[in-house]
């Protein structure tokens, strides 16, 4: 059984990191779908660098571990090769 504190802290954290996770998803939903219907223009391109910085940035600030992370931004540049 955690102690009050942990408790409270890791309450805390977790409110915090929701916020961040979720811009994190909408990021790649948003770079899926630019790759999807617009594979090799610049707006794709700015799509992918976007969410390679947010997911490492993400990862960095250990809400996400580093090799989730890596797997997500394997799987984004996965998809930008196949389109193009």
């Amino acid at each position: 059984m955690p102690s009050e504190k942990s408790a409270r802290v890791s309450e805390t954290k977790r409110v915090r990191n929701r916020g961040i996770r979720s811009k994190s998803r909408t990021v790649i939903a948003k770079a899926r779908t630019t790759l999807t219907e617009s594979p090799g223009t610049e707006a794709a391109a700015e799509a992918l660098s976007a969410a390679y910085s947010n997911l490492d940035k993400t990862a960095q600030r250990g809400i996400i571990h580093r090799k989730n992370a890596s797997r997500r931004k394997s799987r984004l540049a996965r998809l930008a090769n196949s389109a193009s």
